[in-house]
């Protein structure tokens, strides 16, 4: 299958031209040509299924083309091995829990998937692939855990210097090996435009093989349909009965990969109603929801620290996917947008009233559901991360000490190794050429 850039101003290229080059050479972002619709057999079949399975036939229809499908089926089945589970939080409202993996985030699906499906690729060629990655977060985490140890691979991690978790940052920081942490002064915009940046420089390029592991990749962003797929099949199956109800799932939103990923399983038949866009402050998609313009501005930090995204990368997708319609878009997606105090008063309120503890993301989630749902729907959410990965702001909410899980104190015993740099290209740039 063919890729396209959503900026029409270059040659359409190859799965693995797409994936080892990360963003398209006019600066637009990837995307397939096509996009199948799974057949009415393979969705009867899907809650005798178990993940793995789901996954690879999902997986088959995005890159059965390109690689081999013995070689595919161990990439995915590789990727998928911890369990994602859905459980209910309170009436009609269900918790995906993709913080399962190894890293304790949603992430660990893409960024696993894309170190394998990289790594095959690379392993065909003779130069080191760089691989530049912009973090508000649990992306940087995910990326480094699933590219430790990869051969032929470096990984460099921008992050914004104060403004991820304590937690977060030992994740990436204490690894060493073919891992490096940049620790910017500036913002998660800041680390993403440095990134953009270093892809588009011709010097830098002709020094080193750059790709990007964000969800501007097509290996990263397109997984993570996988468990949409995965939320149905549990819905379907004897556990959860639906009663007649259509689903509906919210998506806390930051850089808008997740939820693209989303959008196209319902474009290949996954009966989900419609989706909700779920944002912190950080609203331009909110507004650009009401008014059909997009506004991008300077991010502000917020307790839900992987929304705080000012400019997502992954709203051209939508826009492709959507043909530029705001009505089109309008249709399939609702937004909702919530402050500190409103996300705060979710996790102490759902706590409280049902005993499940949700992260600062997944509280926008379940909130936003909650407000929304009609009388026939049923809603799940994307809980995105473990909440002891905000250990201080969750404990400070609700006002009880939460368990650590072990490999989450297993990351904090390491020492944090970082490179501080400025948010000027050019220091970027000086210290890449220098590798």
């Amino acid at each position: 299958m063919k890729y396209y850039s959503t900026n029409h101003q270059t040659p359409d290229v190859t799965l693995q031209e797409a994936v080892v080059k990360g963003l398209a050479a006019d600066k637009g972002l990837y995307m397939p040509e096509r996009i199948h619709a799974l057949p009415t057999t393979f969705y009867e079949q899907m809650p005798q299924m178990n993940l793995q399975e789901v996954a690879f036939e999902v997986a088959k229809a995005f890159f059965g083309e390109d690689i081999p499908a013995d070689k595919l089926r161990q990439i995915v089945f590789d990727t998928m091995s911890f369990d994602i589970p859905l459980v209910k939080v309170s009436n009609n409202i269900y918790s995906l829990e993709l913080f399962h993996g190894p890293t304790l985030a949603f992430k660990d699906v893409g960024a696993r998937f894309m170190a394998r499906m990289l790594g095959y690729f690379v392993g065909k060629q003779q130069n080191t692939v760089n691989v530049l990655v912009a973090t508000s977060g649990d992306t940087g985490s995910a990326v480094a855990n699933g590219f430790l140890g990869v051969e032929g691979i470096h990984v460099y991690v921008l992050y914004p210097k104060g403004k991820v978790s304590l937690i977060q940052e030992k994740q990436f920081t204490t690894l060493g090996k073919n891992i490096t942490a940049l620790e910017v002064d500036g913002t998660f915009d800041d680390c993403q435009r440095l990134v953009k940046s270093a892809f588009m420089d011709a010097e830098l390029n002709a020094h080193m093989k750059l790709t990007s592991a964000n969800s501007i990749n097509v290996a990263r962003f397109l997984p993570q349909a996988f468990y949409y797929f995965w939320a149905m099949a549990q819905f379907e199956s004897k556990k959860y009965s639906l009663n007649n109800k259509e689903i509906v799932c919210c998506v806390p939103s930051g850089n808008f990969g997740n939820i693209t990923a989303g959008l196209f399983g319902k474009r290949m038949g996954l009966p989900i109603k419609r989706f909700i866009a779920a944002n912190n402050q950080n609203d331009i998609f909110y507004q650009y929801l009401k008014t059909g313009q997009y506004n991008p501005r300077p991010s502000v930090a917020t307790i839900a620290n992987a929304m705080d995204v000012g400019d997502p990368s992954n709203f051209a997708r939508v826009l492709a996917l959507y043909d530029n319609s705001h009505k089109a878009i309008c249709r399939d997606i609702k937004g909702a947008t919530y402050t500190n105090e409103e996300i705060a008063d979710e996790i102490r309120r759902v706590y409280e009233t049902n005993g499940y503890l949700l992260d600062p993301h997944g509280a926008c989630g379940h909130r936003a559901l909650r407000e929304d749902l009609g009388p026939n729907e049923t809603g799940f959410f994307i809980e995105t991360a473990h909440p002891a990965k905000f250990k201080d702001t969750v404990e400070g909410i609700i006002g009880k000490e939460i368990n650590i899980p072990q490999r989450l104190q297993d990351f904090m015993k390491g020492t944090k190794q970082s490179i501080e740099m400025s948010s000027s290209f050019e220091d970027l740039k000086a210290y890449l050429l220098t590798e």
